[in-house]
């Protein structure tokens, strides 16, 4: 396929297809898909290896938020019945992280709902990070506080914060029909004051909101414009109680041909599979490793997550491997303009080959955190204990299309509960 073998050869050189090329991956048929995908592994493997990085979300306060964004368990007038409560303590943030971490994960990504974050709040976070990097000095912590003042980014990252969440989630053109509360231009307004401050910049989008595939190229361009290291690519997860309950848009072919799009046009850059993963990709989650090559492990924000073992052992079965706290996630070229700027993950004596990475650490990629909101991924699912009747989005019928909508399981365990983390 001529399309295919141009986007494999510019993503191998680290090139970015056009417009015009990316619009065509999302018209592909099911019936091309596998090719689809094995170009966009090649692409992934290029610079990654087989390399899969692992980032554990830890949500710091839940629920209560001022903005409206529609695809939010979290917004304001939302009647989700999700966990709420105020700022957890430093020491319990701490635990949360430390479970992530003893399941694999490099990344710990600290995550409050709000507009964005007072003075005071960044004194909490600060407080949080110590605590973390008391226990594990190695981990990388990604920040996602909602929207910036000046001099905040500057904080954290003086603080010991190695990147910043804050996802454009739409295309410019369409956001306000998702938020009011807030602009696209102040989501990018605080991705570029993180970026400025040294902080690898974290920032990526929602799928399955009911946009056209113009909306879905203008993003993923947007976002390589803006320098992001890390694209989180988020599946809706239509909470009852929100107004996009019921876009139940998606399948995982859909899913798998977004995804290959975002690599195309991010070939170098990290590309995580977040909110939504196991919802929407269900059993061909494993073939979403051979195009992204980042994952959050065990539970979302408000909604479970695969058990932390599941994600294990799909990461071994599928070929793959967990990238290690000592390997480089960006590719050597990557890496130097992120030293260059003051942030992002070190990349000493590595080089751009696709190899695996060597016990010296050699690796590739980029930053790490969610989205769902204005923050991290709000969805996800579950299998522990089942949710209670009424936080289940839907009933377990098939809906009419086809598509499955019984699987979205508010979390009711880990950080602000008495339950384990599902990690």
């Amino acid at each position: 396929m001529d399309l295919l073998d141009t986007l494999t050869a510019k993503g191998l050189r680290g090139e970015v297809p056009t417009r015009e090329e990316a619009l065509a991956v999302l018209a592909t048929t099911d019936d091309e898909l596998l090719d689809v995908v094995a170009a966009a592994g090649k692409v992934r493997r290029r610079w990654f290896g087989r390399r899969v990085k692992l980032n554990y979300l830890v949500n710091l306060k839940s629920g209560l938020c001022p903005e409206d964004c529609s695809y939010c368990s979290q917004r304001l007038g939302s009647k989700a019945e999700i966990l709420k409560y105020t700022w957890l303590k430093p020491e319990q943030a701490a635990d949360a992280a430390r479970a992530g971490v003893a399941g694999g994960a490099k990344r710990v990504c600290l995550v409050a709902s709000g507009r964005g974050p007072t003075d005071r709040d960044i004194d909490r976070v600060t407080d949080t990070m110590a605590a973390i990097k008391d226990a594990d000095p190695e981990v990388e912590i990604c920040v996602c506080l909602g929207l910036l003042s000046d001099n905040q980014a500057e904080r954290l990252k003086a603080a010991g914060a190695d990147a910043y969440n804050h996802n454009l989630n739409t295309s410019e053109s369409t956001y306000g029909d998702i938020a009011t509360t807030h602009t696209y231009a102040d989501r990018v307004d605080t991705v570029q004051k993180a970026h400025g401050a040294g902080l690898s910049a974290c920032s990526g989008l929602i799928a399955g909101m009911g946009e056209s595939d113009e909306d879905l190229v203008d993003v993923v361009f947007a976002l390589r414009e803006l320098g992001s290291d890390s694209v989180p690519v988020n599946f809706l997860i239509p909470f009852e109680g929100t107004p996009l309950a019921q876009e139940w848009n998606l399948t995982p072919q859909r899913c798998l041909r977004i995804l290959a799009m975002v690599r195309f046009v991010n070939p170098d850059t990290e590309v995580r599979i977040a909110g939504g993963r196991e919802v929407h990709l269900r059993s061909m989650q494993p073939l979403g490793l051979h195009v992204a090559n980042s994952i959050f492990l065990g539970d979302y924000l408000t909604s479970e997550g695969q058990a932390g073992q599941t994600d294990l052992d799909m990461i071994k079965d599928a070929g793959f491997e967990v990238e290690g706290a000592g390997e480089a996630t960006l590719p050597r070229h990557r890496a130097d303009i992120a030293a260059a700027s003051g942030c992002g993950s070190t990349a000493s004596g590595c080089g751009t080959s696709a190899a695996a990475p060597t016990a010296s650490g050699c690796g590739s990629a980029a930053s790490a955190c969610g989205s769902g909101g204005g923050c991290g991924p709000c969805g996800g699912h579950g299998h522990a204990e089942p949710a209670p009747a009424a936080a289940v989005a839907r009933d377990a019928a098939e809906s009419t299309d086809g598509l499955r909508s019984d699987l979205v399981k508010v979390r009711r365990r880990g950080a602000g509960t008495e339950l384990a983390p599902n990690a």
